[in-house]
């Protein structure tokens, strides 16, 4: 056998993303051969991250390779926070949580939106963009199971549906892969996954302990959050632990630095805003002997949200469609019920099996009431609430094997068959809608959503090589389902996917080591995309279903070196992609006798850039922090640029110790959104974000071994500026232009306890 083939060098040559063959792949794979009955107790003395160097940066992660590795095992970035990275007085939720990371970003526009059309804000946190993609192009996972998938279009009115299903006083890991990851996770993986663990009883009990927990408390000014967690974690016997966790917070609106406080569509302060947030969690971990551990976790998130939408109402009583008042509610909910479970076994085929299935329901209701007083009285008060669902069952069977080769090289092999059935559907009804709509009905039919995959990655280490072939099969189909609430034959689709991924690491010393990764992913369309159809005959416009359209298709390539020397560890990542029949919503595609629009396949899309992070430690209790990156994207098919990428960003930071106290500082920096790198097809006039640079300040205080205090202030200069994704079609013109604004000097402190 011969692995000259997978060296480094190839990665050199310039080559098209799209040459990259799947049979090259499938080949690398099938070159493991059976395995030999050999000791399978010599065989796992030597792991694959044994068989490399032996750096500190022994951190280990999951979702680079569907099993536990060590980060600088893995050839591509990965993020990992956890630890002091995930404390609340510095993250209350998923747009904290990423801002400081390198070409990673949450939209989070201000709630403004109409009684019929206007979805501004409504979906809050909406979901993560990385590498200039976003929406459902990034694979989402909560223990493995998927998030629900992001809805969003003007056919719903002012309803609008993120991903932001989280609560994260119940995580206590995150990781944040990018580059596609469909060669072992399938659909939606285009520009990367998020994959959030939750606490499990190891977490919080000491050794010896039968019973401990968490107490926090914790308030952020940016949207006077208050939250309050409570997680106790036992040992009920020798072989099982358990956990149970409540976390409840209370919030307002985000706050800017508008200062119009009308109470029309002029306004810039924020609407008046309520939330509320409530979230359980309970675990068992069942670990009988002989290896055996099995995970059952039952978790419960439920949101909501009531607006006093004074931006809906018009400045001036001119006619009988006037809005005297608007309010909006919503409520977000998902249940999810689960096992784990892992099984070491001695046989030639494997050495462990993990066995998973999940069960996730969720639901999420928007609904505006909106006064019309120069209506006749039988019509002044107009309703519309909208609903959507989605519930999935999902499955995951994964044999692990490790083998040496001979010499100082050895396979690791991880393969499995991955099952799921999602069902999606909607539901749009009201009081006084529309002369042209007759509720209830729906924007698209209940779809079915089937996927059953087959993947293999099998890994050949040495001493100074790592190469990583994989290869995953996909068969999705989605089924729509004939319905009385929508008016049209509703189209299906089944489609095939063959993702393969090819990673190299080099290692060069035990400090540093360089790593390739090229990487396919696809993306199925969703429901609404596939059968999307609203229709006003008055306004001489409709949108339209296609049934014709083709699931996305990316080729992504990066090159990188991590390493740690002395006190300097570093990371410096170049990457570039291509991703074909490009799903757009929304696309004008006929004029006349009616505008028509519909979802369609751009030719091509380009994204390229890159990212640096890095660390010194000075003293040894003082450390530098420096991040930057970059991204440029293009309508290759139009030639012009994509508005998802957001600026080139840089963050300096700054950590002391002092005994019992920590204290830091970050430094931000954002570039100006230049006009030759927005496409204004749809918005002539589109603000341009200025560069705009914040500090932020933090402090904490172990007040004892189990209790410790801490506190940030953001912004401390009380900075003015805007975010370029939540202004993403506004204009500069807009009168309101200033309640896009992000917060300004805000304080947030947190108590956290032990015991």
């Amino acid at each position: 056998m011969t692995l000259t083939r997978f060296a480094v060098p190839r990665f050199a040559v310039p080559v098209s993303p799209f040459a990259f063959s799947p049979l090259a792949v499938a080949c690398a794979v099938l070159m493991a051969g059976p395995a030999q009955a050999q000791g399978a107790a010599d065989a796992v003395t030597t792991t694959v991250a044994q068989a490399g160097h032996t750096s500190a940066l022994r951190e280990v992660v999951i979702s680079g390779a569907r099993s536990e590795r060590v980060l600088d095992e893995v050839p591509a970035a990965i993020d990992v926070l956890d630890g002091e990275d995930l404390d609340p007085a510095r993250v209350q939720n998923i747009r904290d949580l990423v801002q400081e990371l390198p070409n990673v970003s949450v939209k989070r526009a201000p709630v403004r939106f109409g009684g019929v059309t206007g979805n501004v804000g409504r979906d809050g946190n909406a979901g993560f963009n990385i590498r200039g993609l976003e929406g459902n192009r990034v694979l989402l996972t909560i223990d493995g199971i998927r998030v629900p998938r992001e809805l969003s279009s003007g056919v719903f009115g002012p309803a609008a549906f993120g991903r932001d299903y989280y609560d994260l006083g119940l995580i206590s890991r995150v990781e944040i892969l990018r580059g596609a990851s469909s060669a072992l996770y399938g659909s939606d993986g285009l520009a990367g996954m998020v994959a959030m663990l939750t606490t499990e009883p190891k977490d919080l009990l000491k050794p010896g302990q039968t019973l401990g927990g968490r107490v926090g408390l914790s308030y952020d000014g940016q949207d006077d959050t208050r939250r309050l967690g409570l997680t106790l974690a036992g040992v009920a016997s020798d072989s099982l632990q358990w956990l149970g966790s409540v976390q409840m917070g209370r919030s307002e609106a985000l706050d800017n630095q508008g200062s119009n406080f009308a109470l029309n569509s002029t306004r810039t302060a924020p609407n008046p805003q309520k939330d509320k947030n409530t979230s359980l969690m309970g675990k068992l971990v069942f670990t009988p002997g002989g290896g055996q551990r099995h995970v059952f976790t039952a978790e419960h998130v439920d949101k909501s949200s009531e607006v006093e939408a004074y931006t809906g109402r018009a400045p001036v009583v001119s006619a009988p469609t006037h809005v005297g008042d608007l309010d909006g509610t919503s409520d977000m909910t998902r249940t999810r019920v689960s096992w784990d479970g892992r099984f070491p076994v001695v046989s030639a085929w494997a050495d462990d099996i993990r066995a998973m299935v999940g069960l996730q329901s969720s639901e999420s209701r928007e609904t505006t009431h909106e006064f019309r007083p120069l209506q006749p009285a039988a019509t002044r008060n107009r309703v519309r609430d909208v609903t959507y669902s989605e519930r999935i069952v999902q499955a995951v069977l994964q044999a692990e094997k490790l083998r040496p080769l001979g010499g100082d090289w050895s396979q690791k092999l991880v393969y499995g068959v991955d099952l799921s059935r999602a069902s999606l559907d909607n539901l749009v009804t009201g009081v006084n809608g529309p002369v042209y709509e007759s509720y209830p009905l729906q924007r698209f039919p209940e779809t079915v959503e089937t996927t059953s995959a087959l993947f293999v990655q099998s890994e050949f280490a040495s001493g100074r090589w790592s190469v990583i072939p994989a290869l995953r099969y996909d068969r999705v189909s989605l089924d729509a389902r004939t319905s009385a609430l929508y008016p049209l034959q509703p189209a299906s689709l089944s489609s095939d996917a063959v993702t393969p991924k090819l990673g190299v690491i080099f290692r060069g010393s035990d400090q540093w080591s360089l790593f390739g990764n090229l990487a396919a992913g696809f993306k199925s369309p969703n429901p609404l995309q596939l059968n999307n159809f609203f229709q006003n005959p008055f306004g001489n416009y409709e949108t339209i279903p296609n049934p014709n359209l083709r699931p996305e298709k990316s080729r992504t390539l990066e090159l990188g070196t991590r390493g740690l020397v002395g006190g300097f560890d570093w990371e410096a990542v170049a990457f570039t992609g291509r991703y074909k029949d490009f799903i757009e919503d929304l696309v004008t595609v006929q004029t006349t006798p009616r505008i028509q629009f519909q979802s369609v396949n751009r030719q091509a899309v380009t994204l390229r850039g890159f990212e640096l992070k890095g660390s010194a430690r000075l003293t040894a209790s003082t450390t530098l922090r420096a991040a930057y990156g970059q991204t440029t994207g293009t309508d290759t098919a139009r030639g012009l640029p994509l508005n998802s990428v957001n600026p080139a960003k840089l963050v300096l930071g700054v950590d002391h110790r002092m005994g019992d106290w920590s204290v830091g500082a970050s430094l931000a920096h954002s570039a100006k959104k230049a006009a030759s790198d927005i496409d204004t097809t749809g918005t002539a006039n589109q603000f341009a974000t200025p560069a705009h640079t914040t500090l932020d300040l933090r402090a904490s205080w172990q007040i004892s071994p189990a209790t410790r205090l801490s506190a940030a202030v953001h912004n401390l200069t009380d900075r003015k500026y805007w975010e370029w994704t939540n202004v993403r079609g506004i204009a500069a013109s807009d009168i309101a232009l200033d309640s896009y604004t992000a917060p300004g000097r805000s304080l947030s402190v947190a108590l956290v306890t032990t015991f």
